[in-house]
């Protein structure tokens, strides 16, 4: 019996990774230094899997932005703009990756992003590859080889992680009409060949495969180029072990497709599709060779393995095939998991109680290996003691007093058809709401947060450390709020926003005065690039004790005779951007959040707060990864949207929204959300999003991005109006707002005020454009 990992978290187990590619790219320290970083956290992650005693280690599961990022850059399709870039500047592979990434404006160039979006289900993103109908793929990086070299001489039993061709090329999009990316399987296909020759030669002896598109739905023709591509692999290379990966969900109907391929071992997302085991073992694959790797530890969620309910999976399957093929391994990659609980130290934000819960990415490899001793009864004295602590652990959650409240339960089971409806339809409300607020056409504002510098991250920390008392802190914020309600009057902004300077998270913030939630220290994941969000722990029932947001937002308010946007985050949004309890279902969690959500909202309402933005980026990336499951998590998730927005009167103006994603699928779903205005993330994908939208003939008001904050580059006038204008050509006028994609936190004040100074004069420009039309 072997046990192996799918990946490891990248970011270094103090956020080193986040630090240094940050400080690199402020001109703080040399590429050199950059890469030994990046070399540092390799080997301590190897080295950590080793010690711990995991079989066969991944490697090139280390990124310096993402691993679909590095897997475009591998086989070369890098898209045209860049290659003016490439010839005038000669930049290292690194930089051409940060600035495919982040886009290059600097020295004389102007170059965009490549699209952002997120990954299957999670709250990570990836850069999504662009293909053209005569697209050339060649072998431009050798990353993988390298670190596979790197990990051999320091003596690691490696396999080389690579995204499998056919789901890189589903995951990206086509650049121009008349063609299907599948179609590019035959260029592409000798790119991996080569790559995998020179693994072989270089002593490869297994390789894993990640082809999580075979959790989608496919069609018979996508299941072909699966069965044609390993194939020609096999057959070129019959002797490298294959290791086929495929996660967060079941084979489904590809089952059969996934049993056809010549791989040596299968990999299985037990976690989220525990019944998929017994459907295999009732096949013929039981007479094959081939192993079945057991994906038993949650790679995407932070509680302890049930060792009970592992061992009976362990024991269906070597009774089926033979330890010999049984694996056993996390379910996913463990980027989805923070680094190690061994850093949780303080006890006042993570109470030994609930720490004895939990397991990091570091437990998690233990009880893999943990697992193996058991099953096969190694080590008999220690792995008991594990046994007995693992037992007493999940049974002290079953019965612990923190976990439930019985007036929660009573108020979710009296929600009735009325608390999810609001007091008339959109089209009454529109013309309440444009009477009561008085707002001009294009109406301009920001989604929330304005840049956290250093120093009011300073402030913050001082503050937690007691360096500052309760009312500096306090002084302090409100000076910048000040200053943000002041800036944006004098740049002419129609709808303000208070900054939320006082805010950590958009999640944590919340958490951390809601009943129910806990919080790590240390407990990071990667979001995107250098962006690592601490989701908090949703370890009991919820409710809000006391409000959350009203003083500051009131404050800002009463600064200003501008309307100031309350800003919540959405309770499906919350929900997805934690680690969520697993001993209820999802959906009841959800009721719990929007309803403490709900009471926030009307408070602000009596505090005289007449638009309220209730964001919900994630609300797509819930959707189960079969469409067949889509309806029901829709169902409750719009619902408990509704819920959240539903206690307040015709005049007070709803908001939500929503992050880079494909909306066409779920546009009635938005629909029925019944926001009176959402806003997109549209800049990157040149508002392709609003074709969905348009086709739909969607009623409410929509604010399409019109500058992409995930890039330190600022647009011109020009390009926000251009962009604008391609809104107009398929939306009414009088339903669009002009607004950035997203947040602007994670930006510096300098491009954020020249940036939405641009934008203010974009919309008075479209304001004149339509004047005179």
């Amino acid at each position: 019996m072997q046990t192996q990992n799918l990946g490891y978290p990248r970011i270094g187990s103090q956020r080193e990774l986040k630090k240094a590619s940050e400080q690199y790219w402020q001109g703080k320290i040399t590429v050199q230094q950059l890469l030994q970083v990046g070399k540092t956290i390799r080997q301590q992650n190897w080295q950590l899997q080793k010690d711990a005693g995991i079989d066969i280690i991944p490697c090139n599961d280390f990124s310096f932005y993402d691993q679909v990022l590095d897997t475009t850059l591998m086989v070369g399709a890098i898209p045209e703009r860049y290659h003016s870039l490439m010839e005038a500047k000669q930049l290292s592979d690194i930089d051409l990756l940060f600035a495919m990434a982040r886009g290059y404006q600097k020295e004389g160039f102007d170059i965009t992003a490549m699209e952002m979006t997120k990954w299957f289900d999670t709250n990570y993103h990836y850069i999504v590859p662009e293909f053209t109908a005569n697209q050339k793929f060649t072998l431009y990086n050798t990353k993988v080889l390298n670190e596979f070299l790197e990990a051999k001489n320091n003596l690691i039993p490696a396999k080389p992680v690579l995204i499998g061709p056919v789901s890189y090329l589903l995951l990206g999009k086509e650049k121009e009409e008349g063609f299907h990316r599948l179609e590019l399987i035959k260029s592409l296909l000798p790119v991996y060949l080569e790559i995998l020759k020179k693994l072989d030669d270089a002593n490869a002896h297994y390789i894993q495969f990640d082809e999580p598109c075979l959790a989608l739905n496919l069609t018979d023709a996508e299941r072909k180029v699966f069965e044609n591509t390993y194939r020609e692999i096999k057959s070129r290379f019959p002797h490298l072990h294959i290791i086929l990966a495929s996660y967060f969900e079941c084979y489904g109907d590809n089952l059969q497709t996934v049993l056809n391929l010549p791989v040596q071992t299968l990999h299985l997302d037990l976690v989220r599709c525990p019944l998929q085991l017994d459907d295999i073992l009732a096949t013929d694959f039981v007479k094959t060779k081939a192993n079945l790797s057991l994906g038993l530890v949650d790679g995407r969620n932070i509680w302890k393995n049930d060792f009970q309910q592992s061992l009976a999976f362990i024991d269906k399957a070597v009774e089926k095939l033979g330890a010999d093929r049984v694996w056993l391994a996390p379910s996913c990659s463990l980027i989805h998991s923070p680094c190690d609980l061994d850093l949780e130290t303080n006890d006042k934000t993570l109470t030994p109680e609930i720490k004895q819960w939990l397991s990091f990415a570091k437990q998690k490899i233990d009880e893999v290996v943990t697992l193996k001793k058991l099953a096969a009864k190694e080590d008999a004295a220690a792995t008991h003691i594990k046994w007995q602590e693992n037992k007493a652990a999940n049974e002290s959650r079953k019965t612990s007093t923190l976990i439930h409240n019985k007036k929660v339960k009573e108020r979710v089971a009296a929600i009735t058809e009325k608390d999810d409806q609001r007091l008339h339809g959109f089209s009454v409300r529109k013309e309440k709401q444009h009477e009561a607020l008085k707002l001009p056409l294009f109406p301009t504002t920001t989604i929330g947060s304005f840049p956290q510098t250093t120093e009011v991250r300073s402030w913050r920390a001082k503050f937690k450390t007691g360096e500052l008392t309760q009312q500096q802190y306090d002084d302090l914020i409100a000076k910048e709020t000040e200053e943000a309600i002041r800036w944006q009057e004098t740049t002419g902004i129609d709808v303000l926003v208070h900054g939320e300077f006082e805010r950590n998270d958009m999640v944590e913030y919340f958490g951390e005065q809601l009943d129910g939630f806990a919080f790590s220290k240390n407990g990071w994941v990667q979001s995107y690039g250098s962006r690592c969000v601490k989701p908090p722990i949703i370890y009991g029932d919820v409710s809000r004790p006391t409000p959350m947001t009203l003083r500051w937002t009131s404050f800002a308010q009463s600064l200003t005779k501008h309307w100031v946007k309350g800003m919540l985050t959405g309770p499906v949004t919350i929900l997805q951007w934690s680690f969520v309890r697993n001993d209820q279902p999802r959906s009841e969690t959800c009721t719990q959040i929007a309803l403490a959500i709900r009471d926030e909202v009307v408070d602000l309402e009596k505090a005289g707060i007449k638009i309220i933005q209730i964001d919900e980026p994630a609300i797509r990336e819930g959707l189960p990864l079969r469409k067949e499951n889509w309806q029901e998590y829709l169902q409750w998730a719009v619902r408990a949207f509704r819920i959240s927005a539903s206690g307040v009167q015709d005049e007070t103006q709803i908001h939500t929204h929503m992050c880079y994603s494909e909306f066409n699928d779920i546009i009635q779903n938005i629909a029925d959300m019944d926001a009176d205005v959402i806003t997109i993330e549209c800049s990157r994908s040149q508002m392709e999003l609003l074709d969905a939208f348009a086709d739909f003939k969607y009623p409410n008001e929509i604010g399409p991005g019109v500058y992409d904050i995930h890039s330190p580059r600022v647009p011109s006038k020009a390009e926000m109006v251009a962009l604008m204008e391609k809104a107009r050509s398929v939306i009414p006028a009088e339903q669009l707002w002009v607004n950035p994609d997203c947040g602007l936190k994670t930006r510096h004040w300098d491009e954020t005020k020249k940036a939405l100074a641009e934008m203010v004069n974009a919309a008075k420009e479209l304001r004149e454009l339509v004047h005179h039309t």
